[in-house]
């Protein structure tokens, strides 16, 4: 233990002999029975983090798997726009009920709960956390398969209430080709090491681009380094996405379980042996 811990572990990253990990934990609604949890992260935004998640929960939804979103992305939730939800959630005596996307992925997120999606929320960080796992233990999930956690950019107070009060399953880290991603996945891979969760894999999002007159692949950003990067941290590479404004089109459109193309088979082939 530090000569200056403060005892309060709830807001401390360090594994010392005091700290009781299991003791954070908290649990889901009574009524929810979910069996994997995977956080989606990215050490920066504009990344494409909520259009990764998107995807992974649109794949095992097709997979025939039970299939749900918490966005924890609570002051830049994109999620229920991606899938053109506009219903709102409401809450029982029991707890809150999540919405439904037009296939069957459940969803909860602020912006299921504001009049207007275009309200910001102008909250300070332990309410913004809180938020959070109100959203994991008072809505009624009920039996989900897979759980996606849409997290905000970064290692501030969300991701550290979600590593310390949810049971995560693992991560996925969503990067993306420029120079500088190198010091941004050490930081996430760090984290994610400090609160002893299991990092699945990286994405790496806007990879290449390819010309729809010529076919040739254009790599915009230059050449990636991801693969150095995660030989380094012994994590594999799940798939490198293509930068496509049909795929960003589509999700503007609210039309994100409708994506297809051989840009999802890695994703798919990765979901089913998790």
């Amino acid at each position: 233990m530090s000569e200056n811990c403060s005892h309060n572990c709830g807001s401390c990253s360090s594994d010392c002999a005091s700290r009781k990990p299991a003791d954070l934990l908290v649990p889901p609604n009574e009524h929810s029975k979910i069996k994997k949890v995977i956080a989606v992260v990215s050490g920066k935004g504009g990344v494409g983090k909520s259009m990764v998640t998107s995807s992974m929960a649109v794949l095992t939804n097709r997979l025939g798997k039970n299939t749900a979103i918490l966005d924890a992305d609570i002051t830049g939730p994109s999620i229920p726009k991606s899938f053109g939800m506009t219903e709102k959630a409401y809450g029982t005596k029991q707890g809150m009920l999540p919405c439904q996307t037009k296939k069957g992925i459940k969803v909860m997120s602020v912006n299921l709960l504001l009049d207007n999606e275009t309200d910001p929320v102008v909250w300070r960080g332990p309410i913004i956390a809180e938020t959070v796992k109100q959203f994991w233990k008072d809505v009624i999930w009920g039996d989900v398969e897979y759980m996606f956690i849409d997290m905000p950019p970064g290692t501030g107070d969300v991701p550290l209430t979600v590593f310390q009060s949810i049971a995560i399953d693992g991560i996925i880290i969503v990067t993306s080709p420029q120079e500088l991603v190198g010091m941004i996945v050490d930081k996430a891979v760090k984290m994610a090491e400090m609160m002893n969760v299991p990092i699945l894999g990286i994405v790496e999002n806007l990879s290449y681009f390819v010309c729809p007159h010529c076919d040739e692949l254009h790599k915009i950003f230059g050449e990636s380094n991801i693969d150095a990067i995660a030989m380094r941290h012994n994590i594999p590479v799940v798939c490198k996405l293509p930068i496509d404004p049909s795929i960003a089109a589509r999700c503007d459109r609210g039309e994100t379980e409708e994506l297809e193309g051989e840009w999802l088979n890695p994703l798919v082939s990765y979901l089913e042996n998790i």
